[in-house]
Parts: structure tokens; sequence; C-alpha cells
């Protein structure tokens, strides 16, 4: 019999699809990429843009079990994920396999699928095709951009602001949308408006109503900008309608509201945000989890479609399911007479063809719940409802708009929406990002009221308010902004953010980003000197570009050669330009007792305060910020207290002199020399009595931190994060977990730390240039 090789990425896809395919199939998992580019200066040679890869280490034990697998196996399917990630994986084994000359006349075909199902599996295995270059060249593309620009610009913000920084091709243009919208939100100046509102009463039913003309003129936002003018309105509103309003219009309309496309990868990300909290990394890591499979009763099933895609449109076979399941649940009036289609807003919807739905509607979310993870349950469920909500009937709405009179000329309009059929609404109802951008649905009916009748006034009310700044990006604001400008691609956006995170570029603040000082900066510097390259329109062109190599519309070496060209001068250029040329620091004013200059910048280990200039006779004075302190913030009164540090307390009982500073990690108290992090005191009035008690609980936490001191020597053997060890001050060693600490004598210590590895230095790596 015939044996068949099967690669997919993951053991939990290899385990479902296992269970479609015949004995003659073995499917194994390359876990991911299997190359990568040559981690150092050659990974790609810049005049040929021939790229060097090597084998990824963790996954050379994968690669080496495919390869010996493939010796004794008749043909080879590549079953990678249906995208441009998915046909490199697909690529590089196959460039593997024939650098062993493994290949010959053994056949090698790619097969794809959107959903792990029987039919879609038998499907794929009879109709394989090629590995498509176009899609590889896209990714090879894609992958030398980034490795590129962060390869090159990196290190240039290593030596020009701070070690250990990163820039990278999309996650900048995603930087500087944080960091504009911050500085919109400080530039924004309120502006104070007056509303003026009637509370009405007819037949027992209380309703509001809103002045939209006062004495024939257009009442607007700021037609009312302060209470004496709101003041006067109102009262002589109250003097005119002597309690009664009168009915002078009633407009009733119906409007229809559609329900929204089925999920696609940024529209899923973003619903998932509002509606679960979850972020954009979790949404996708559940994602992959109810695709690759899950067991709800007789072995693994991919219970959704492949949830990488930007593509709306659902299949024939999936749109009658669906069809089915509305006339059945919700009935045959809740069915639209033709299917409801969907037009997909990408200039190049690539990658799946399908959008995210479940492999089957009818295994609906409350029936499998109890195999589900909580998560997974919760993203099962919005992606079925958002599913079968696309194919029901819309939504009709009753609208009422009513115009009051009081006296002549001015007039209060109240409204009101009534949900007349709810259609789609009764399943899945679309979330928004912020309030002021909701729905009117909720809004109360009015009581039923005619042409020329009376309402009873009970008061006429004025209030005040304040125009509002631009809201911070949240997870699902960003995301679609991200996907409006065109930056990026929706499988990207959550490690753009991750990236924005764990670099501490942003912090999430209330579920808002917020940039943090480093953030500004390399915002700043990059918006400075290469402007071009964090252009939003720039980075939605270069998506295209990439788009069109994948659809082979576009060389991808040219694609490089018009990339490298000028980035690499300009990178060139900005390396030679000193630091103080390149970034420029913020200057707060004058230091009061020597008159120099009080600047604040980003330095090595972070934001901090100067008194005086390299240029001075008198060396510059540095302090580091504190962490409520901001560069953009920070006053000058603020800046020189920190030059009061360090403080002298006092002594110790014991004659060790007590002082407190504030150091790389925060503020301490030093006594004698060793230190104690100060966690909730002020450093700049923490007293001496307060001092101590922060020494009296470090040394107890140290003495207990010691099992055994022996005399003469600098061995110790003590409780540390993960159990205890021995240590000399210079190498670690574990201890057997059979013997008490306790018990050990010197010269079995000094044993186990020969055996030991040597620490590794903690010194700045080096950087290839």
């Amino acid at each position: 019999m015939n044996k068949n090789l099967v690669i997919v990425e993951s053991p939990a896809k290899a385990r479902t699809i296992n269970k479609y395919l015949g004995n003659n199939y073995e499917v194994l998992a390359s876990y991911g990429h299997v190359r990568d580019l040559i981690p150092k200066d050659g990974a790609i040679d810049l005049d040929s843009f021939t790229m060097n890869y090597m084998l990824i280490d963790k996954n050379k034990k994968h690669v080496n079990e495919i390869i010996k697998a493939f010796k004794s196996a008749d043909a080879l399917y590549l079953a990678t994920d249906p995208d441009r990630e998915g046909e490199a994986i697909s690529w590089h084994l196959t460039e593997i396999l024939a650098n062993k000359k493994l290949l010959k006349n053994k056949p090698v075909k790619r097969i794809v699928f959107n959903e792990i199902t029987q039919s879609a599996i038998d499907e794929a295995i009879s109709h394989p095709r090629d590995v498509s270059m176009e899609l590889v060249n896209a990714q090879q593309a894609r992958r030398a951009l980034d490795y590129l620009v962060g390869f090159n610009l990196s290190p240039l913000l290593w030596k020009k602001i701070k070690y250990g920084l990163s820039a990278g091709r999309v996650q900048s243009p995603a930087l500087r949308m944080i960091v504009e919208r911050e500085l919109e939100i400080e530039a924004f100046t309120p502006q104070e408006f007056w509303s003026i509102e009637a509370d009405c009463e007819h037949q027992k039913q209380a309703f509001t109503g809103k002045l939209t003309k006062y004495e024939n003129k257009k009442v607007e936002q700021f037609t009312v900008a302060d209470k004496k003018s709101a003041t006067a309105i109102r009262d002589n509103l109250v003097q005119v309608a002597n309690g009664k309003l009168t009915v002078a219009k009633v407009e009733k309309k119906q409007r229809k509201r559609r329900p929204a496309a089925p999920f696609i990868t940024s529209t899923l990300q973003q619903e998932a945000s509002r509606k679960l909290g979850f972020s954009a990394s979790r949404t996708m890591r559940i994602a992959q989890q109810l695709y690759e499979g899950v067991d709800v009763g007789g072995g693994a099933v991919g219970l959704i479609t492949y949830m990488r895609t930007d593509s709306v449109h659902l299949a024939k076979e999936a749109v009658s399911e669906i069809r089915n399941l509305v006339q059945a649940r919700y009935g045959q009036d809740n069915v639209p007479a033709k299917p409801n289609v969907y037009k997909t807003k990408q200039k190049n919807a690539q990658e799946a063809h399908e959008a995210i739905r479940p492999t089957s509607v009818n295994r609906v979310p409350d029936e499998i719940r109890g195999a589900l993870t909580q998560d997974q349950y919760k993203l099962y469920n919005i992606i079925w409802k958002r599913t079968v909500a696309s194919q029901m009937v819309d939504a009709i709405i009753d609208t009422v708009a009513v115009d009051l009179e009081c006296g002549k000329g001015s007039i209060f309009r109240a409204t009101g929406s009534h949900i007349r059929k709810p259609g789609f609404m009764a399943v899945y109802l679309e979330g928004t990002d912020d309030a002021t951008n909701g729905n009117n649905s909720d809004e109360k009916m009015l009581p039923a009221l005619k042409e020329g009748e009376q309402v009873q006034l009970n008061g006429i009310r004025s209030e005040q308010h304040f125009t509002k700044p631009p809201a911070r990006y949240s997870e699902a604001s960003l995301i679609k902004a991200l996907e409006e400008y065109g930056i990026g691609r929706p499988s990207t956006y959550a490690q753009i953010i991750s990236t924005l995170l764990s670099r501490e570029y942003v912090l999430l603040v209330s579920k808002r980003f917020v940039p943090t000082d480093v953030g500004r900066v390399v915002h700043r510097f990059l918006k400075d000197h290469f402007e071009k390259y964090v252009d939003y329109d720039f980075t939605a062109e270069l998506e295209d570009e990439l788009d069109a190599v994948s659809r082979g519309e576009e060389d991808w070496i040219g694609l490089m050669r018009n990339f490298w060209g000028p980035f690499s001068a300009q990178v060139n250029e900005k390396t030679q330009m000193a630091r103080d040329e390149l970034i420029e620091d913020r200057v707060l004013g004058n230091d009061l007792k020597s008159g120099r200059t009080v600047s604040v910048r980003m330095g090595r280990y972070g934001p901090l305060v100067q008194i005086g200039t390299k240029d001075d006779e008198e060396k510059p004075r540095f302090a580091g910020l504190t962490p409520n302190l901001s560069i953009e913030t920070v006053t000058l009164e603020e800046a020189l207290a920190l030059f009061e540090l360090p403080r002298q307390l006092g002594e110790t009982p014991e004659g060790e002199l007590v002082s407190v500073n504030i150091g790389r990690y925060g503020p301490y108290v030093r006594f004698g020399n060793k230190f104690a992090s100060i966690k909730d005191d002020d450093p700049y009035s923490i007293s001496l009595e307060r001092a101590l008690e922060i020494i009296d609980e470090k040394k107890k936490e140290d003495a207990n931190r010691i099992i055994q001191q022996f005399a003469g020597s600098t061995v110790q053997v003590l409780n540390g994060r993960y159990g205890p060890y021995i240590t000399d001050g210079s190498k670690n060693a574990r201890i057997p977990k059979s013997i008490p600490p306790e018990s050990l004598t010197l010269e079995e210590c000094l044993h186990y730390l020969e055996k030991a590895p040597t620490k590794k230095g903690r010194g700045r790596r080096k950087t290839s240039k």
C-alpha cells in the first residue's frame, strides 16, 4: 500500500486531519516555520537580495522526523495554512528536501483547505496544485523588508537614543497613530456650550424635547455658550409656554438596518475586544484552537474556518445550511428572499477565500458548551451568532420626530424609536468603540401625539456641557484605524500591538493606549528623520505592492531595490550625525543656584534631567525621572527637586549611615553598603524612623533567605525564587531534591559549585552593523 506524507503546522491540526485520512496517510507537524534568516549580517545579499536561511533550532527535531518519514513515503502533501506564511513553510520544506536530494521523482503536492472537515480535505486531496511562488515571494519580500528596517533602524536608535529600542516597518506607523492621538488630546481646549430641554408629559407618559429653534433661529451646538444666556432663554420660554407646549408637526418614518457582514480577521479582533475584553493576540490564539480542532464528541473536529482572512464571502453550501437553520429556529419570515451578499472592502482580499464562520452552524454554541473552555465558548458563540445573523432579514425600526411649539418661533424636538421587526437583531448586534458612536435603537417610545394638541410641560432645564477630546485608541479602534489606512495585514495586528506593549512604547490604561516617554521619543525621532517610512500612505502603498507580488503582477526583487536604495542612504546619513543634531532636549529653564540650563531627555537607562551642558566648564549633573514624572510634562520645579537626593537621614542602631536616593530601578534606602527598595514612600519626605522600619524588614528578609553561611568562605546556601540553591557569588548550583539543604557541608557545596555552569555575563551585547 502506498504511503503518503502530509505536513501541517501544528500537532493539534495533525490530530484532527488524521481522523479524516485513511491508513495510507501519515500526518506530521512542522511546528510552524522551519527556516528563518540567519541572525546576523549577511542574512540578505544586498546586491541580488538572495535570502540566506538556516534551520530554526527548536524545530530541527521536527524537520528530521519529516525527512525520515519522507524517505519511506511515496508522495508528499503540503497542507500548511492557506496564506502566504503557510505557502512559505511549504516552500521551505521542499527546499530542505531538495538540498538533501530526497525529492528525486517523488511527487510533491500543495493542498489547501479553508476548514478542517471531511469534505474540505477530500476536495483538497482531489485538487492539488504546485507551491505558488508568487505567494512565497510576497512573503519573502515582507520578511526582507521587516528585517532590513529593523536591522538598520534599531541599532541607530540604540546609539542615538537608548539601548534596547527597536523600530519596525508597520509597528512604527501604529506608534505614530497612538502618539499623535495623545498630542491631539493634550492640545485640546474644551469649549463650553449649553442645551435647553423640556420635560413633558402626555397621557401619563413622560418624554423629553430638545430646543432646536429659538425665536425663529436654528439652535446649534454653540448657539448657547454661557450660563447667563442659557438662564435668560430658559426663563423666557417658561414664561411663554405657561405650562403647555403645542404639537406643531409629527414625522413618522420607517428605516431598515442591515446585518453586519460575517467576520474577517480584523472585525473578529475588534468585536472580541469590545464584547469579550479579549486582546488581539488572545483572540487569535483561541481562534486557532477552534480552527485546528476540538473534541466535541467522537474525536477532534475543526469548529471554524480559517481565521486569517480578508474575505466576507460565504460558500454556497454554508449559506444554504445557515438559511435552513434560520428557518427552523427563527421562522421563515426571518429568511430573506435571496441570500445576503457582502462585498469585501479590501483591494486585495487575500489569504483564505471565505469569511470566518462555523464549519457547521448546526453545532449550536450552547449544545457543545460542555466540550469547550470558557474562552473557546465565548469566541465561538459570537462567530456563530454573527454568521447566522448575516443571513437573516433586515431589522425594521419605526422612528418618530415631534416638533413642540413654545410660543411663536421656538421649537422643542422630541424623538423616539421602536423596533417593529427585530430581524437579525434577535440574534446579534454589532458593538461600537465609543458610546457616542452608538445607535438610537434604545430610545424610548413617544406617546401617541397629533398635530394641534397640547402636552403638559413639567419644566425646562438648561444644562452645561463641554466638548470632549478625541478618545484614546482601544485595541478595537486601533485595529480599525490600521485596517482603514491599509497598514499591515489583519494577521499582523496582534503582533504589532504585542510589540508596542512589550517594548513599553505604550501602556494600556483602562483598556486604552497611552504612549510612554520612550514611545514619544522614538516616534519623534522617526517622524523627524524617517518621515517617509512612518507615513501612512507610504506604508499602505508598500502593502499594495506586496499584494501585487502575490498576484504575480510585480517582481519582488524590483520592489526590494526600490525600497533599499533610498532607505539605506538615509540610514547612512543619519548615522553620521551627532546625537544632539538628531534628538532635541526639552529645555525647562535655568537652575536657580548656578544659572545653568536645565533640560530633560531620554538617557541610556531612561528619562533624566540634566543641569548644564557638555560645553560648560563644570561637568553636567544628572538625575533620573521618577515614575510619576514625564519628559513631556515635568516642570522646572519638579526637575530641580530631583537633585535634592541623596538625602542623609542618620544612622541605624548599629552605626550604619542611612541615606535615601533614586537609582536605575527606583527609590531605595541605603544602610552601610546594603540597599532596600522603597515601594510606597516618597524619597523626598521619608523620615529616618520609617527608613529604619524598611531596613529592619530587609534584614529579616535576608536572614530568612540564608539557610547556611560557612565561616571564612563566600559559599552560602540560600532560599531562592525557585527553591534552595548554593552560591559563592560567581556561580550558582542546584541542590538535588533528595538532599536537605541545611544538611550540606562546605565540601559538598564546593563539589556542586565545581560542576555548575558559569553565570552568563550581563554586559551589553555586541551588535552587528
